[in-house]
């Protein structure tokens, strides 16, 4: 039920910002959630990459899960919790959703973003990585970030900036994905022509946010009780 709006993202924080990110709403409904992009220099910022980045960063992306999350009736530190693997697997898995549901079809250049971004999200794997768990310096990552998804140097620098204070951050997002996808992959192999895509997502996101451990719980527990 929260509105959300799209925002540029203040300019005095705007060097050290990502390109697009997602504030939730407050939960007293005092303000909307804001749905933030970088204007601090748009030629890093193609309009062909923003359908993807709206689909992670609003619906059926953040803004959903995080939204339906502060609307249920779970204990408040759980209605306001944000675990990455979690919520940035969502995200991405939505991004993943948005192309099942055919956003694409009549959109060849809105495509080539989706693309981008999957190709962005592969070189934070290895930048990740690099830095944290084989002592890469800032330039090295720099360049392979560029290397991989052709991004400009100010871009990659302002992303590696962010990874190397946030280790396992980025990697955090495709574990998540991956493990969205295998469940529902699990519960379709369970249930057969009883499997409902909808019925499956309410299942994940009205848990709220969880350890993925316990996301899997969930959807063993919502299999149980679809088989009947």
């Amino acid at each position: 039920k929260a509105p959300v709006e799209v925002r540029a993202v203040p300019t005095f924080i705007q060097d050290g910002a990502p390109n697009g990110y997602y504030n939730r709403a407050a939960l007293d409904g005092s303000r909307p959630a804001i749905y933030y992009i970088n204007l601090k220099d748009t030629a890093e910022w193609p309009k062909f990459g923003l359908p993807t980045l709206t689909y992670h960063e609003g619906i059926p992306g953040h803004h959903l899960h995080l939204s339906l999350q502060q609307e249920t009736d779970l204990p408040m530190i759980r209605r306001a919790s944000f675990l990455s693997a979690y919520g940035e697997g969502w995200a991405l898995y939505a991004e993943l959703l948005a192309k099942e549901m055919g956003v694409y079809e009549n959109d060849p250049i809105g495509e080539i973003g989706y693309l981008q971004s999957a190709l962005f999200r592969s070189g934070r794997l290895v930048v990740d990585t690099g830095l944290h768990a084989m002592g890469w310096s800032r330039e090295k990552a720099i360049a392979t970030m560029r290397s991989i998804d052709g991004s400009p140097e100010t871009a990659a620098a302002t992303e590696i900036e962010r990874y190397c204070v946030w280790p396992g951050q980025a990697c955090s997002y495709m574990v998540g994905k991956l493990t969205w996808v295998r469940l529902r992959e699990k519960a379709k192999a369970a249930l057969g022509d009883k499997f409902d895509i909808r019925a499956f997502h309410d299942a994940g996101l009205q848990s709220g946010s969880t350890p993925l451990t316990v996301l899997e719980s969930v959807i063993d527990a919502y299999i149980a009780r679809a088989k009947g």
